[in-house]
């Protein structure tokens, strides 16, 4: 892994900080609350928990686009509008990075998220990663008035309006989407950094190939543990031999009380800490670069899980 580098123009970012060569770090999905017996998290104390994430030394919080509730899902994660809950999480937390997880591109106006992002990356010192994705929820398509077969296309296009603008000044640039640009408009503020990062989360509707093409890493959901090397080699083929570009994953996830617990690998990724650490040094050596915890089907207060991982698992990945 020495040799694959990640972009040049990404080594001073959040983006190198989350994502290192030779590194596998740990994220957190929000809402930081387990919530198995229903569909909607309290939100309770969220914000003393984001700030004890940051202080334990996690890399990021996830946060994940969910617009509707949809009863038949089973799911509206954080329940706020993630752009507005990043900026609040911003400004109660230091160090950590803020990510979207994803924001589904389709069904989005393509420069008000790049405004967002850019706002947030700027008043957040440059914390923030722009994860995408082409969303999971077929409902919320008529409600938007867009067309669910054409989201692969949706989602190509409104990627490459927000490259253009969050990255060029004065672009010039034809959507078939989305509008155009004549080059008379910028768009800003722009990156605090020199580029805004973007991440695909999950397959987005398109080929491996073009994701390792476009965009700068990719977070999937949890592999079967032995396809899991077979799905990072093909994905680090896809990238080329020089570039670094990150792989992840989002987990179900809890916590056993009792550090002895085996693991239980299901819906979801269940033990306790010990097998956890041979787990997680197994899949550092296969590659993995990020793990992001979903601790919706959790039982165990999060403060005790989080205290827990910070104590003895983060430091030995450090």
């Amino acid at each position: 892994m020495s040799d694959r580098l990640p972009p040049a123009e990404l080594d001073n970012s959040v983006f190198s900080k989350v994502f290192r060569p030779e590194k596998l770090t740990f994220g957190l999905l929000t809402p930081l609350e387990g919530y198995p017996l229903s569909d909607t998290p309290s939100m309770e104390g969220h914000t003393a928990l984001a700030k004890l994430a940051d202080e334990l030394g996690f890399a990021a919080l996830w946060l994940r686009d969910v617009p509707f509730r949809d009863p038949n899902f089973g799911d509206v994660a954080q329940i706020f509008d993630p752009m507005v809950y990043a900026s609040w999480l911003a400004a109660v937390t230091q160090r950590i990075a803020i990510g979207t997880a994803g924001m589904i591109l389709p069904l989005r106006d393509a420069i008000a998220i790049t405004k967002q992002a850019l706002s947030v990356d700027q008043i957040s010192n440059g914390r923030f990663l722009l994860g995408v994705s082409i969303g999971d929820r077929p409902s919320e398509y008529p409600a938007f008035g867009v067309d669910f077969g054409k989201r692969a296309e949706r989602f190509r296009d409104a990627y490459s309006l927000i490259k253009v603008v969050a990255n060029e000044s004065f672009p010039v640039h034809q959507s078939m989407h989305f509008g155009s640009l004549d080059g008379s408009l910028d768009l800003v503020p722009k990156a605090f950094a020199s580029r805004l990062p973007m991440v695909a989360v999950g397959r987005c509707g398109q080929e491996i190939s073009w994701l390792a093409e476009n965009l700068d890493g990719w977070i999937w959901h949890q592999s079967n543990l032995e396809h899991l090397p077979k799905v990072i080699e093909l994905w680090r083929s896809a990238c080329g031999p020089e570039t670094f570009k990150p792989y992840g994953y989002g987990t179900f996830f809890e916590l056993d009380s009792d550090p002895n617990a085996p693991l239980n690998w299901g819906r979801g990724v269940r033990g306790g800490r010990k097998a956890l650490i041979d787990l997680w040094l197994r899949q550092y050596d296969q590659g993995v670069s990020h793990v992001a915890l979903n601790m919706r089907v959790s039982h165990r207060p999060v403060k005790d899980t989080l205290q827990e991982l910070g104590e003895y698992v983060l430091p030995l990945f450090a």
